[in-house]
């Protein structure tokens, strides 16, 4: 007997042996992430499941690391008014930031050798970031290149650009994220020079790490980061690989990025970028006034107030202090905004009170990742929105867009 067509059961791989594993990792994965309340809480699981060095790279900064912790420290001295008895419905967390429509005023941060916090992790933190409705920015300094981000995504992510020596380089990278429809270049000022982080010193980082006894021991106390890199072909710096001159192996891209930061960087070049993307232009890394003014009379449509998160000038001021001295200076010519130290959904409240228009964050979506992969990072969106919802309406703000000083207690 022939059986019919409509007697045929597709073949289903999801109840499959392998298939059925793949959905209850899933399923347990998601309901761990989803027991995670808070950020730092996050940052435990991620130290426990990404090797020391890559752990150490993302939560570490510039020698005492005072301006690290000042960052953080300084959003805890910012007090909120309480307020009661008033329409708390009907709450609006929807803003934009240069032009860009965002489920809230919150952006993941450019951040270095974000794929090996988990493998492929640019790419799930893309895609986390999208499904959420706020911006990605992609690191000149990514382990997944700018087309392998292209690859699974649907919207225009925003792509980060260091300006190097190597200025024939510098204008690929910009054509390249010009034929990938990044919307947005944010060009970062402060990393003329690298400033020194211990940790990094200490751990010998590199990507791919070294295979030295200290690095194969850390690698082999975290099993399955191990297998999740054993399934990526992703594992250097592919925007720079195979497209800077003369780079062949991995010794020559050590080489050749090391020395490539341009230390005599000025406004010039970046009129000299300006001139050669169209597209939205966001100046990364402004923590003074005078630079702030300078800034605003560049060309370009923001700014983010920051000290690349504590890891160059030690000694520096936090960035939400600098915050309202910037707005104040240039507030009304270009729009500001501001990273470092936001590690709740009451630091980005705080900073929109405090003028900010955008804020960004790195090390929180770097533990989500570290710890859950692509639900981890989807985990750290949803802590902080949750957060920044229940904390506008306990100050008696239905309105993101109406958040303004009025909210915080004054001295």
């Amino acid at each position: 007997m022939v059986a019919k067509t409509s007697d045929v059961v597709p073949y289903d791989k999801s109840s499959q042996p392998a298939g059925l594993i793949a959905r209850y990792e899933n399923a347990r994965r998601k309901a761990e992430m989803n027991s995670v309340l808070t950020i730092a809480e996050m940052k435990t699981l991620a130290r426990r499941r990404v090797p020391k060095m890559f752990f150490d790279y993302a939560d570490s900064g510039a020698w005492t690391e005072g301006t690290y912790r000042a960052n953080e420290e300084d959003f805890a001295r910012i007090k909120l008014r309480q307020r009661v008895l008033v329409d708390m419905t009907g709450r609006s967390l929807a803003s934009e930031m240069v032009g860009e429509e965002v489920a809230m005023p919150v952006a993941l941060a450019p951040t270095g050798l974000t794929g090996m916090q988990h493998a492929d992790g640019e790419m799930l933190a893309a895609q986390a970031a999208e499904e959420f409705g706020v911006p990605f920015t992609l690191s000149t300094m990514s382990i997944c290149s700018i087309e392998d981000v292209k690859s699974v995504t649907k919207k225009p992510f925003w792509f980060q650009l260091y300006v190097m020596k190597d200025r024939e380089f510098v204008e690929n990278l910009i054509g390249r994220a010009k034929a990938a429809g990044c919307s947005a270049l944010v060009l970062t000022l402060d990393l003329q020079v690298l400033g020194q982080r211990h940790k990094d010193l200490r751990n010998g980082l590199s990507a791919p790490p070294k295979w030295t006894p200290k690095h194969v021991w850390q690698m082999a106390t975290r099993p399955n980061w191990c297998v999740g890199m054993l399934g990526t072909q992703r594992r250097t710096f592919r925007n720079i690989a195979g497209h800077a001159k003369n780079v062949s192996d991995l010794s020559s891209l050590s080489a050749w990025t090391a020395e490539q930061f341009d230390p005599q960087l000025s406004w010039k070049d970046v009129e000299w970028i300006r001139e050669r993307w169209d597209g939205k232009l966001i100046l990364k890394g402004i923590n003074d006034v005078e630079d702030a003014i300078a800034a605003a009379g560049s060309g370009a449509d923001a700014i983010i107030v920051s000290n690349h998160g504590g890891r160059q000038l030690d000694g520096a001021a936090s960035s939400i202090s600098m915050l309202p001295k910037v707005v104040a200076a240039v507030g009304d010519r270009i729009e500001v905004h501001v990273d470092g130290g936001i590690r709740s959904g009451q630091d980005v409240l705080k900073a929109i009170a405090l003028g900010a228009k955008g804020t960004y964050i790195g090390r929180p979506f770097l533990y989500g990742l570290g710890a859950g992969g692509k639900t981890g990072v989807a985990r750290v969106l949803e802590i902080i929105r949750k957060e920044l919802d229940i904390t506008m309406a306990l100050c008696g703000k239905r309105d993101i867009k109406t958040i303004d000083r009025s909210i915080l207690l004054q001295d």
